[in-house]
């Protein structure tokens, strides 16, 4: 069983940075890949990056390669995504999200999930 918690997000001028992070809980969260997924207001929530177990394999979708990075640190049990160069379209709840075994990197493929953050850019 791993436990979610989202943190980091806010209101931010177009251009702007901001870092999430996913505080897990659960001893088996190194063996883990973990996924960050946002929805915007009327929208389906969508994948936005995802790291493997070892962080050795990073994925990005296109919307967002160039300008945001997943990260994480086993030893803290965290997951990052650092965001620059935010845009207003980047506005939504952002939720980190974790497979027991992973099929795709999609929400239906997800069993575990935090809360969300939400991040607010504004024009």
């Amino acid at each position: 069983q791993v436990q979610l918690v989202e943190s980091g997000g806010g209101l931010v001028q177009a251009g702007g940075s901001l870092r999430l992070s996913c505080a897990a809980s659960g001893r088996t969260f190194s063996t883990y890949g973990m996924g960050w997924f946002r929805q915007a207001p009327g929208k389906e929530r969508e994948f936005v990056a995802a790291i493997s177990w070892s962080a050795g394999n990073t994925y990005h979708a296109d919307s967002v390669k160039g300008r945001f990075t997943i990260s994480r640190d086993n030893s803290k049990n965290t997951v990052y995504l650092q965001m620059n160069s935010l845009k207003p379209e980047d506005t939504a709840v952002y939720y980190c999200a974790a497979p027991i075994f992973y099929t795709a990197w999609a929400p239906s493929g997800m069993d575990y999930w935090g809360k969300g953050t939400l991040v607010t850019v504004s024009s």
